[in-house]
């Protein structure tokens, strides 16, 4: 199998190296942090090539079986490439939405927009979660990703500290439920990892870098406003595959189970106090980050995703077949 697909959420493109599939990455768009691959998100997948756009409209012709794009953007840069296409949404619709402001655009209007290339490209969308793709109209169809903890480190819980894993906080402290994380932890240790020069903060250097603070950290936090974001990311799922337990607020659709593999709250005093019950005993970090690891290993599977991926990936060819059908 061969993958073009456009350079954005490294962590979530290293994934697709379960597909044993070569992977063209399309490098250089316009409204990205980085031009390049980010290598210290993820290392350079196996089998992997770097294409800029005009690389791949030079290449037209080439037999790719499906053209993963992130965003409508992507699908407007992708438009005179003639292959099957699939398109992941990472984003609700409402923080797409509260993101750029508002500028009069109407979420019926997105939806719409989105149909439109959609049909013209007879492509195929999913979501990353059912939430994310049913804010764009899209029902019943997501891939969720996966973490695997046998490429994780084992836990030793040695550091008296919390963890979180957040770029560009100030922009979306609403979207992150900021406040409520800071009424919760203020002057209690906890180490940000992630680009944020308000605070003095950066990415981790490397992948392997990622999970040395996972090891050694006592629990993840993970706070996120229902209406925008799921009750968890790549991230939380990470540190929990890592073996961390996870604490945050209460939200429909987090995969903690309160007192099993973390810890929700429904204040900022409340979920304080679990993080200092954890600061304090080790043994019980230990015994829910055992849980935490339990639970990524029934439900957030490199299987799972393989078998969801591909088959979305099918999907996707038999649109662009009966597109084709119908033009020729």
């Amino acid at each position: 199998m061969r993958l073009l697909v456009m350079n954005c959420h490294e962590p979530w493109i290293y994934q697709l190296r379960t597909l044993d599939a070569d992977l063209d990455i399309v490098v250089g768009l316009s409204g990205r942090d980085l031009k390049a691959w980010d290598e210290r998100m993820r290392p350079i997948p196996a089998r992997a090539r770097f294409l800029t756009l005009e690389d791949v409209r030079a290449e037209r012709g080439a037999s790719w079986d499906c053209v993963i794009a992130h965003n409508i953007s992507d699908l407007m840069d992708l438009k005179d490439v003639d292959a099957p296409t699939l398109l992941m949404i990472h984003v609700s619709l409402d923080w797409r939405i509260a993101q750029s402001g508002g500028g009069g655009v109407t979420a019926a209007a997105l939806r719409e927009r989105l149909a439109q290339y959609l049909k013209l490209r007879s492509a195929h969308v999913i979501g990353v979660s059912s939430f994310k793709a049913a804010t764009w109209g899209v029902r019943g169809e997501a891939v969720t990703f996966y973490s695997d903890p046998a490429e994780y480190l084992t836990p030793t819980y040695e550091r008296a500290a919390g963890l979180r894993v957040a770029n560009h906080v100030q922009v979306r402290r609403q979207y992150l439920e900021w406040d409520f994380h800071e009424a919760a932890f203020a002057g209690l240790p906890v180490t940000l990892i992630g680009e944020n020069k308000e605070f003095g903060t950066t990415a981790a250097a490397s992948w392997d870098a990622l999970k040395a603070a996972f090891a050694e950290h006592r629990f993840f936090i993970h706070t996120a406003d229902p209406r925008y974001e799921d009750g968890y990311n790549m991230a939380s799922i990470e540190a929990m595959a890592a073996g961390l337990p996870v604490i945050g607020n209460r939200h429909p659709s987090s995969p903690i189970k309160h007192g099993v593999n973390g810890y929700l709250a429904r204040t900022p005093e409340e979920l304080r106090g679990y993080a200092e019950r954890l600061l304090a005993d080790e043994a019980l970090a230990r015994r829910l980050g055992t849980e935490a690891q339990s639970t990524v290993a029934r439900h957030f599977t490199p299987a799972r995703f393989r078998i969801g991926l591909l088959g979305a990936i099918d999907t996707a060819r038999r649109k662009f077949a009966r597109g084709t059908r119908r033009t020729a």
